[in-house]
């Protein structure tokens, strides 16, 4: 499979499709809550109108994005991105879930499946991660997929008038294989 190819992953729960035009109100409802935009310094809050188009329009030939939705009524609850660099066979891995849907694990599995396919489909050697120091529920969440801490950049990003400690984190190939 070539890098540009985006197949629609499945998990038990959660079917990993490619955003549409239509997932725009759901994408400003859910991206747009305050908790969310706290966590994701790209995200605006308040999130405009007209924003969640513009932003499902902007996917790159390096970029999978994948909507994350339910299995069972297609309803769209978060997204999740592998942003690719081929030429060094890794990639950025970047989440969220809407906050009606927390603490379901959610999360977990659409990073495990994407993940998966990160290294079984596209061929990565390694799968990198960052989260603000505020954010424990990411760290809980890369932590189950296997990903382990890196690093920590002090203060490295200023979100709303406050300078965020930024985690970095990350997964191998092999350990996915022997994880």
């Amino acid at each position: 499979m070539k890098p540009t190819d985006q197949p629609i992953l499945t998990t038990d729960r959660l079917i990993l499709r490619p955003f549409e035009d239509a997932d725009a109100a759901a994408v400003q409802e859910l991206a747009g809550a305050r908790e969310i935009a706290a966590m994701i310094p790209n995200i605006p809050h308040p999130y405009p109108d007209g924003a969640a188009e513009a932003w499902i329009a902007t996917v790159k030939e390096r970029l999978k994005r994948y909507a994350i939705t339910l299995k069972e009524d297609a309803r769209l609850i978060g997204s999740i991105t592998l942003d690719m660099a081929c030429e060094h066979d890794h990639a950025q891995l970047g989440f969220w879930i809407g906050v009606p849907y927390w603490g379901e694990g959610y999360a977990t599995e659409a990073a495990r499946e994407v993940v998966r396919a990160g290294f079984e489909v596209w061929g990565l050697h390694r799968i990198y991660a960052q989260y603000f120091g505020t954010n424990p529920a990411s760290a809980r969440v890369l932590a189950k997929v296997g990903f382990q801490e890196e690093g920590l950049m002090r203060q490295h990003v200023k979100h709303w008038d406050q300078y965020q400690d930024i985690h970095l984190c990350a997964i191998l190939r092999d350990e996915h294989r022997h994880g």
